[in-house]
């Protein structure tokens, strides 16, 4: 099995990478997060590795983070939840988040996420709030205000519109860090992100 790729990074998208190492293009899918994280394509990158089998065909998924693969296989525990649907989970919610929400019985939280349903976001929560030991705790509680009501609101717009949740994160974040006026006031914070994101 593939654990790990190190090499040059020949091109990005944001649900794939493919990684040159020693001269075999490797193809993997990657979440949103993962994306965000990579360098310029023709830069040296390291990826961890899932790899999934079946009869048919061998795919591997890609993680800039140890963490997020450890969410990843978890969630893989869960019966209905599969590869595209556990990246599909990590590219709405950084691994973090994800535990968090597990951790607080969140399942709103869970179901904002496309393809998780209350029924799926019940079972992950009973099946995997126990097992959660070996991930970091989010650096604030689920649901707790991280940038002011101005902030939250921003970032429930930005996510509303479509844009991944960790992608709108950083892009207020480089707003507040640009202007740091603006974060008391959700529509000047909001244009900025905006602008950020652009």
């Amino acid at each position: 099995m593939i654990a790990s790729l190190h090499g040059r990074l020949l091109k990005k998208t944001p649900n794939r990478a493919i990684v040159e190492c020693a001269g075999v293009g490797y193809d993997a899918t990657i979440s949103v997060a993962t994306f965000s994280s990579l360098p310029a394509e023709g830069s040296e990158v390291r990826l961890h590795i899932y790899t999934h089998v079946r009869e048919d065909q061998i795919a591997l998924f890609g993680f800039a983070e140890a963490a997020e693969k450890r969410m990843f296989e978890k969630l893989l525990t869960i019966s209905g939840i599969g590869p595209k649907l556990a990246i599909t989970v990590l590219s709405g919610m950084d691994a973090t988040r994800v535990a968090a929400a597990i951790r607080a019985n969140d399942h709103a939280t869970l179901t904002r996420i496309p393809g998780i349903g209350k029924k799926t976001a019940e079972r992950v929560v009973l099946e995997l709030k126990d097992k959660l030991d070996d991930m970091a705790l989010a650096p604030e509680a689920a649901g707790a205000a991280r940038y002011g009501p101005a902030g939250d609101d921003a970032l429930s717009a930005l996510v509303n519109l479509g844009y991944a949740r960790p992608v709108a994160q950083r892009a207020i974040e480089a707003a507040i860090a640009k202007q740091p006026g603006v974060a008391e006031e959700f529509e000047g914070l909001f244009r900025a992100a905006m602008a950020a994101i652009r």
